[in-house]
């Protein structure tokens, strides 16, 4: 079917090589090569380094996702957020996380694993970065481009050697009513919680994010560390995660329990499956006025399609 069709790309072309090989090869295609960025933590650092470019400054590069589009406007991904630990109104996350603190933060991966571990930032940092373009789509029917700084979610599962019995993998975010004003509503099983099976947790174009538009990652778009989930719709894609656990079921979320009618565990991006309140067949890229269609498994379907080899969509939803 035609939302099936897309530009057939590898994993590795998801991010334009030309521009996002690593973060010094972005900076030197977009001419901004002199302002020099750390590759990763874990290499060398120089006495002095030369100031990190300004998001402004990496907008001018004009780069698009491997599909032509430009990216989303950074003040537009930093000021339009759903973080409900925060607020429910998208437009004022930004104010209330302002004085959000993410450090000291560990990040606890446990369950099903040979090496259960704890891993603080810097212990983050040595699994490197690198740029990766993806689209965002949300279920409320809009759409982003957002370039991504960040490293494969399984390097880190690797790191802690999972378990033949291994099928799932469970996140949590902070749950700090302190830092979290929204935490005070009863409507929502807090913390909140997410899931993937253990292959689309291994595959390639999952990735925990630590930063966005090549700076660290801004509180209200889930700093420290977040997923990003790109084929799947964004509630996926969960910010702010302390926990990460490995099981032997599929794990309970927080969506699929407020409302299992309306969100399944798989939520991959499917302009056939209708919301029940709304159709997912187009939707609003934000900074643009008019709508356009929503592809299957959000434009990846090339590269994911066949972990659902057989399943019915409809139904698993």
């Amino acid at each position: 079917m035609s939302t099936n069709k897309t530009t057939p790309i590898r994993s590795s072309e998801i991010t334009p090589q030309q521009l996002y090989l690593s973060r010094r090869e972005f900076m030197k295609a977009a001419g901004l090569a002199g302002l020099g960025l750390a590759l990763a933590a874990c290499g060398p650092q120089s006495a002095v380094m030369d100031p990190l470019p300004t998001p402004a400054d990496l907008q001018t590069a004009a780069a698009t996702d491997e599909l032509s589009d430009p990216l989303t406007a950074y003040d537009d991904i930093t000021t339009y957020n759903n973080f409900y630990e925060f607020t429910t109104n998208k437009e004022r996350v930004h104010l209330l996380a302002r004085d959000f603190q993410t450090s000291p933060w560990t990040v606890e991966v446990s369950g099903l694993v040979h090496q259960p571990r704890t891993f603080d930032l810097d212990d983050l940092r040595r699994f490197g970065e690198e740029e990766r373009i993806y689209r965002l789509r949300c279920v409320e029917g809009w759409s982003m481009v957002i370039p991504w700084l960040g490293f494969p979610l399984a390097a880190l599962l690797r790191a802690v050697e999972p378990m033949g019995s291994a099928a799932y993998v469970a996140f949590q975010t902070l749950n700090d009513p302190v830092q979290f004003p929204g935490l005070s509503s009863r409507s929502y099983p807090w913390p909140y919680t997410e899931g993937l099976r253990l292959d689309e947790a291994l595959h390639d174009l999952t990735i925990l994010a630590t930063g966005l538009y090549g700076q660290p990652m801004p509180p209200q778009n889930g700093a420290p560390v977040r997923l990003v989930v790109p084929w799947k719709y964004g509630f996926k894609s969960i910010k702010s995660i302390v926990k990460i656990e490995l099981l032997d079921y599929q794990p309970a979320t927080l969506w699929s329990t407020v409302a299992p009618n309306e969100y399944g565990f798989y939520a991959n991006v499917n302009p056939e499956v209708d919301h029940p309140r709304w159709s997912q067949s187009s939707e609003r890229r934000i900074g643009e006025l008019s709508r356009r269609p929503t592809l299957m498994f959000n434009g990846y379907a090339e590269q994911v399609a066949d972990l659902y080899a057989g399943m019915n969509l409809r139904r698993n939803y």
